[in-house]
Order: C-alpha cells, then sequence, then structure tokens
C-alpha cells in the first residue's frame, strides 16, 4: 500500500486550537496516488464517563447550552449529555474522566471502567473521546458540580430513570453522539 503523502499545510486560525487546510495525496483503490484537500480542526482528545445507580436504576447526566447546536437548529442549544471535558496536558484520559464528574456532576468517582473511544467527527475533526461508565449511588459524598463558572459553564445535573433513558434514545430525544454511544454500550452490556 502506498503511504500517505502531506504535500503542504497552511495555517487558517490558531485562536482557541489550530485550524488548518492540509494538501496531501493518497492512494486511491487501484493504489494510483490522488491529490486531496481538507481542512482540518485539531483539537485535544476528550474523556467522558457516564454515571449509573444500578440499586436505582438511574442515570446522572449533565444539561447544559452548546452553540453549534443551537446554530444547527437546535431550538434551544441545550443538550443532555454524560459529562465530559477536554483533557488537559499531562494528565490521562481516566484522571480527566474523574475530574470531570466531580466538576460537573460533584461525585467523586472510584470505579471508573474504560469501555471504547471514538472519533467524534473524523472527516474534519481531530478530536478522540475515551468513554468510561461509572457506578454512583445516592449515598456517596457529592459536591455541588455544575461546572467551572470561569470557564461560563453554568451545567444543570439531570438524573433520568433506566426507563427514561430507553424512551429516550429509541425516540431520538438525546442527541449527543457520545451519550447516545454509552447508553447504548450500557444497555447491552451491563
Amino acid at each position: 500500500m502506498t503511504a500517505i503523502q502531506i504535500i503542504n499545510r497552511e495555517k487558517l486560525s490558531e485562536r482557541k486550537f489550530l485550524l488548518e487546510n492540509v494538501d496531501y495525496k493518497k492512494p486511491d483503490n487501484s493504489g494510483k496516488l490522488i491529490d486531496m484537500k481538507a481542512e482540518v480542526y485539531h483539537r485535544p482528545d476528550a474523556a467522558a464517563v457516564l454515571l449509573y445507580n444500578a440499586a436505582q436504576q438511574k442515570f446522572l447526566f449533565t444539561k447544559q447550552f452548546r452553540l453549534p447546536t443551537f446554530l444547527n437548529n437546535n431550538e434551544t442549544g441545550y443538550l443532555v449529555e454524560a459529562c465530559a471535558g477536554l483533557i488537559d496536558e499531562g494528565e490521562t484520559p481516566e484522571y480527566t474522566a474523574i475530574r470531570e464528574a466531580e466538576e460537573e456532576l460533584g461525585c467523586k468517582v472510584t470505579n471508573l471502567k474504560r469501555v471504547g473511544g471514538v472519533y467524534t467527527s473524523a472527516g474534519g475533526i481531530t478530536e478522540f473521546v475515551h468513554l468510561f461508565i461509572a457506578p454512583y449511588n445516592d449515598n456517596d459524598e457529592r459536591g455541588d458540580g455544575g461546572g467551572l463558572p470561569d470557564e461560563g459553564e453554568a451545567i444543570q445535573i439531570t438524573e433520568m430513570t433506566y426507563e427514561e433513558a430507553r424512551d429516550s434514545l429509541r425516540e431520538g430525544k438525546l442527541n449527543d453522539a457520545k451519550t447516545v454511544m454509552l447508553l447504548q454500550y450500557y444497555f447491552l452490556f451491563c
């Protein structure tokens, strides 16, 4: 197989993360190299964790405003999501999942299980999301959660029964990809 060849990289922006145009060559199905162009947004990797309470048959989610969804016809701009965040330099995905659960949901996670990972939009974004599940119960020590105000976070903590989550999945009411995948994993394998 012929290797991918990067021909040129042009920086378009680096306001928050690098956005660039990349000219490259890749083989077609016959092995012939073809010229390609792509716009690539270099987002850091992230970690997401679905918190579940098996005894009470409940999940704990965040609900927060997401401007890109509002700009793409989500009437309110709010999404119900598994908690998640970008992996800071020097952090492991596990550490990030634990940190985000405490910051966003007020839960101290101690029994984290990695269940996979996914590229969120492989055609144009470098971000890879590490997926985890973790138990919580009503007796756990809980903080306030709600996210970090200095980052503009105003997160609502939302609890949903297994039945409500299953119905929301079936009816297409949950629109966040990582959350849909984590719930599908949970209902299939746990």
